[in-house]
């Protein structure tokens, strides 16, 4: 319950900024790339791809309501001269982040943002918390409404006594719908 309440609260501020701001600048992305735990040998870095809505309040500030899915790669223990083999699992997660964007054709923006992650392994509770993420990104417009995006950046996913953490670098496309 505290999860959507935070969500709707998002939404709803999000959804007050749009209401005041001038013209809006309303797109879509694609993105892929990879997905690291970060001090976690239960799992091995793997695939990550998703979707991005984003919605350019100003030159300057951009909120972007997201999907992602990353497939994270098994990990071998050995125990006792025995090899193990591990599920690495699936990370789901959606949310929404905040850029604040410096330059217009070519541009640098801080990113961060709040996300409800889902952690599935085989042999294990599946984990479904309320974690951020945040990050440095490079877009690179080719025209008014193609840009190229690349990325880094952490999420974290505190859990009972401590956190699961998954760096991330990916690249993809947007497209703005009204470019202006």
């Amino acid at each position: 319950m505290r999860r959507i309440s935070i969500l709707a609260a998002v939404f709803l501020a999000l959804a007050a900024a749009i209401a005041t701001a001038g013209p809006i600048r309303l797109g879509a992305g694609v993105y892929g790339g990879v997905s690291v735990p970060v001090l976690n040998d239960l799992s091995k870095e793997g695939a990550q791809y998703g979707v991005r809505i984003p919605v350019e309040l100003s030159s300057l500030f951009t909120v972007e309501p997201y999907f992602t899915k990353a497939t994270l790669g098994d990990a071998t223990q050995s125990v006792s001269g025995i090899d193990y083999t591990r599920d690495g699992g699936d990370v789901k997660n959606f949310g929404v982040n905040a850029l604040v964007t410096f330059g217009s054709s070519f541009s640098f923006y801080p990113w961060g943002g709040l996300g409800s992650y889902k952690i599935t392994r085989s042999g294990a509770d599946d984990i479904s918390k309320m974690g951020y993420q945040f990050g440095i990104g490079f877009g690179l417009g080719f025209n008014k409404s193609l840009k190229l995006h690349v990325r880094g950046g952490l999420d974290v996913v505190p859990t009972d006594q401590t956190s699961q953490k998954f760096a991330e670098a990916n690249a993809g496309l947007s497209y703005a719908f009204n470019p202006f």
